[in-house]
């Protein structure tokens, strides 16, 4: 076993299974597949029920919805019956999408009350709070005694009804929410009274925090993040409780965001895996890089216009890769900023205005202070003051145009319903290059020939 914890053994694997966590087993896997699929197929039909659909959460999507494919109805029933329903409801719609028919055939396997909650959960919005939501939960009756209740919380735990419990809930006949108390607040109470008892000597410190199933599930995010929370109640109409959301789905949720952001970025698609094939990969990638030639080539037409001067001072062609590099640098820092804003709601078109004064400032900042570097080390390098002013000016005018573009850029592209992180990057390298360029040589031409 590595560092790691990854088997590349099959035997091995299979006799180390019940001492490794899920999350092990799939990288196992993965790493098995990329050696000898039948080893992975083998090795997948091997798996004890109660652990396999959390290994195949765990696996890239690529692998995943193969093994669906491998994988009987059966053995796909028995794996989501050991699955809380967000997470069977995750598997269910992700069999769909490949094979619908044998989605359909393991949903009709599936207890009466499994088929509701999962069929209830799949009505929600993948942005909708509801659509990561678990129905399992701990609540109790506002009445209750709170000894009977923990006996409750305590067979339920036994049996392997319910996992990761850290609240009650408290709820009326109507199963309207009305307080929230953790379970290590719970312990210390006196069980001979009812929870009624406990909460009206104090309805302030046990108000739950809740969200509404439609609420966007970045407002839930915010609220996770803001007050620290480990799980959040989840209510529909009239203010019943109907699940909760815990944050190893928000987690999951983020790194999800983040990744997609960071690939985006880059113009890799959101689902990319190294798994990939090399053309797969090469021609996704090819796609984005297509359109960067296209960007590129308007910059070298840009250069073209001034060839005759770049031939007479070739001071000019060694240093235009300065211009060119710290406006695109500048840019990106900004861009980075700005679209990670925008996909935390922390700004918006509405109220965007200060955030772009506050990075054309910075650049503007920025773009003096290095444009006095770089002016003295071009006059000291050429021996003549007149092309360090050349570059300083032309570094002012780049990098507060990467500073302006980088900040609206992807507000225009919000307006318009595109993703910012996807097409920012290709037009903002554009305008800088031919903006650092236009402006360098454009100076050049000017002040050299006069």
């Amino acid at each position: 076993m590595t560092n790691e914890n990854i088997i590349l053994n099959p035997q091995e694997l299979i006799n180390n299974i019940a001492n490794m966590h899920h999350s092990d087993i799939a990288k196992s896997l993965k790493k098995i597949k990329k050696e000898n699929e039948d080893d992975f197929f083998k090795l997948l039909l091997k798996l004890p029920e109660d652990i396999l659909g959390d290994v195949l959460l765990e696996l890239p999507e690529n692998i995943r919805d193969e093994a669906y494919k491998s994988l009987t109805t059966k053995q796909l029933v028995e794996a989501l019956e050991e699955l809380e329903t967000d997470d069977a409801t995750d598997i269910i719609q992700d069999i769909e999408e490949i094979d619908e028919q044998k989605a359909n055939d393991i949903l009709e396997e599936l207890e009466e009350e499994d088929q509701h909650n999962i069929n209830w959960l799949k009505r929600y919005e993948e942005n909708q709070a509801g659509a990561f939501m678990q129905t399992e939960l701990f609540s109790a009756n506002i009445n209750e005694n709170i000894g009977n209740a923990i006996k409750r919380l305590k067979l339920l735990k036994q049996t392997k009804n319910l996992e990761n419990i850290h609240q009650v809930f408290i709820v009326d006949e109507n199963t309207t929410l009305l307080a929230s108390i953790s379970l290590e607040d719970l312990i210390i109470f006196d069980f001979s009274k009812t929870f009624n008892d406990i909460v009206k000597s104090n309805d302030s410190l046990f108000k739950p925090q809740a969200v509404k199933a439609d609420d966007d599930i970045n407002d839930v995010i915010k609220q996770f993040e803001q007050y620290d929370l480990s799980v959040l109640a989840v209510v529909g109409y009239k203010n019943r409780l109907i699940g909760r959301i815990t944050s190893d789905d928000i987690l999951d949720i983020i790194e999800q965001n983040a990744t997609e952001q960071m690939y985006q970025l880059a113009g890799v698609k959101k689902d990319f895996e190294y798994e990939d094939s090399l053309l797969q990969t090469s021609k996704t990638r090819g796609q984005w890089l297509f359109i960067n030639l296209f960007t590129a080539i308007l910059a070298s037409f840009v250069i073209g216009f001034f060839d005759e001067t770049i031939k007479e001072f070739v001071a000019l062609a060694i240093l235009m890769p300065i211009v060119a590099s710290m406006g695109g640098n500048s840019g990106t820092q900004t861009l980075a900023v700005m679209v990670r804003q925008i996909a935390l709601g922390e700004i918006n078109l509405s109220d965007s205005k200060e955030a772009i004064k506050k990075e054309v400032l910075i650049s503007i900042f920025n773009g003096f202070s290095f444009a006095f570097i770089i002016g003295i080390i071009a006059s000291l390098w050429f021996n003549t003051w007149l092309i360090g002013l050349i570059i300083g000016l032309s570094m002012i005018i780049t990098l507060f145009s990467a500073g302006f573009f980088g900040a609206t850029i992807p507000l225009m592209l919000k307006k318009l319903n595109i993703d910012p992180a996807i097409g920012s990057a290709v037009i903002l390298t554009t305008v800088t290059d031919i903006t650092g360029f236009f402006s360098f040589l454009g100076l050049a031409k000017i002040m050299l020939n006069s």
